[in-house]
């Protein structure tokens, strides 16, 4: 199925460089923070304590993940479905039981992390030094779930905008106060300020979820029971896929602690940092906009796949640049972002700039088996997904160090790409179309170009290399983004310059 710039496919195209734009545009703003707030805890804790917050967060993530129950991603598809169909009465039920289930929740992960506090603190660390700090994780895990709630309102409804406003305050917030907390309390200050940032976000999520009206339906108990059991059915698939996606980061962090310390376990956290941050508003954008989308028209297999197409077009488009460049500038970024102490972790950072490549093109694909609701088959992906990862990694780090990390990442996505390739195939008879091929040939090609320049090349002559194709590429993907776009979505002082459509 050829792809073209028509009206409709325009229009198209246009609403995902919109909501990328608006989640990109946040995203940003969030990287800028990051960058800031990476840099200062690299100066004041260094590998060490960087690699610590990483072991804190991967805990708080693990606690939410497993404690949620998946309801915020079901419930973000049970209300999208519902405004396909315009259906309000279904909108407002699902709206008012998420609310009461997220706090229910809420209170139970953070009572069973705070009960689990010790016997976690000892496996993670390997002493009881860290238990107060995982104790006062599950303050963090309370309004972690309860905004998550909220959240899946606000994305459910697609008010990408009021998203957008939300992740830049939390960022904004976040900067201001970890970076103290900190400067203060050294690494006694990590998970206050994880607590406080989580604090931000429950009051900014709920500020923007309360604008959204919903008319209170009177609910019998048979009635709240159904759709508690709806939430909680298609949850629990997303709790256990999230556990698995959580729980293989968990894993690999552990074993880059237990081979090479906390130092190595802090370069492995700047370069996965460092490796997401620029794809990472992308896949942001995907799952918050294109997800609910897609879902509403799940139904139609070409019209299914004709808009997986149009994401994984624009997202190469995007992406594709942006990672060759950090493939480049890996030990300039390193140096800019961290300090000296992380340069180690820049061929790290390259394997894994390779994976968010392949990752780029299979998450479009991957949203038509969440959309369809193949609740066994998005399961068993996930399963397989996380035996690979954690699989590989153990395989490499054992045996060549921590940058085996970064390998298995890579691994990982060169057999996903195949086996949701073929997965999706058979539910909807997908295909890619032939300017994303032609995307691929290039993007994935020039990537391992530039990778292979730095293993073989002396340092000026890959960097010289790297810098050619990333402007050459960046030329590239500039002119088909502005083909894409329907002459009448610019100014008119500038459609005479634009490039002609196909």
């Amino acid at each position: 199925m050829a792809l073209t710039a028509a009206s409709g496919s325009g229009q198209s195209y246009t609403q995902i460089l919109k909501s990328t734009a608006l989640i990109g545009g946040s995203s940003v703003v969030n990287i800028m923070f990051a960058i800031i707030r990476n840099k200062a805890m690299a100066v004041l804790l260094g590998p060490g304590g960087v690699g610590l917050m990483g072991l804190y967060n991967s805990i708080a993530d693990l606690a939410q993940n497993l404690a949620g129950l998946g309801i915020q991603a079901s419930g973000v598809r049970q209300i999208a479905e519902s405004v396909g169909t315009g259906e309000a009465d279904r909108i407002a039920r699902t709206a008012i039981v998420l609310r009461r289930i997220s706090i229910v929740l809420g209170l139970v992960g953070a009572a069973l992390l705070a009960a689990l506090s010790l016997p976690i603190a000892e496996f993670t660390f390997g002493d009881s030094q860290h238990t107060a700090g995982v104790l006062l994780l599950s303050v963090a895990i309370f309004f972690r779930l309860v905004s998550a709630g909220q959240i899946a309102l606000i994305q459910g409804m697609r008010q990408i905008a009021n998203l957008a406003r939300i992740n830049m305050f939390a960022a904004l917030c976040s900067t201001v106060i970890s970076i103290p907390m900190v400067y203060f309390f050294g690494e006694q200050g990590i998970v206050p300020s994880l607590v406080a940032t989580a604090g931000i976000t429950i009051l900014t999520s709920w500020w923007y979820a309360r604008k959204i009206r919903i008319e209170m339906p009177a609910m019998s108990l048979p009635q709240m029971s159904q759709e508690t059991a709806a939430l909680l059915k298609l949850g629990f698939v997303f709790m256990v896929s999230g556990f698995l996606t959580v729980g293989a980061a968990y894993a690999i962090r552990i074993i880059v602690l237990r081979e090479d310390g906390v130092a190595a376990a802090g370069l492995y956290q700047a370069a996965w940092a460092l490796g997401g941050l620029y794809a990472g508003f992308i896949l942001q954008a995907m799952g918050t906009d294109f997800y609910p989308r897609l879902t509403a028209v799940a139904g139609n297999h070409a019209e299914c796949n004709r808009l997986v197409n149009e994401q994984a077009q624009i997202s190469m488009l995007l992406a594709g640049p942006g990672v060759v460049a950090t493939l480049t500038l890996a030990p300039l970024v390193m140096r800019l972002l961290y300090s000296p102490e992380f340069y180690p972790a820049v061929d790290l950072l390259r394997w894994i700039c390779l994976g968010m490549m392949l990752r780029l093109v299979a998450w479009p694909m991957g949203f038509i088996v969440l959309a369809k609701g193949a609740q066994k088959i998005y399961f068993w992906t996930e399963v397989a997904a996380a035996i690979v990862h954690v699989g590989l990694a153990w395989l490499l780090v054992t045996k060549l160090g921590f940058i085996g990390a970064g390998m298995a990442f890579f691994g990982l996505y060169v057999w996903h790409n195949i086996l949701i390739y073929l997965i999706v195939r058979r539910l909807t008879d997908f295909r890619w179309s032939r300017e994303n091929i032609k995307l691929s040939l290039i993007f994935l090609p020039s990537s391992a170009l530039v990778f292979g320049a730095f293993q073989l090349l002396p340092l000026w002559q890959a960097t010289t290399l790297g810098a050619a194709i990333v402007l050459v590429s960046g030329l590239y993907s500039l002119r088909m983004l502005l083909r894409l776009m329907p002459p009448e979505s610019f100014p008119a002082a500038l459609r005479p310059w634009l490039p002609k459509s196909a």
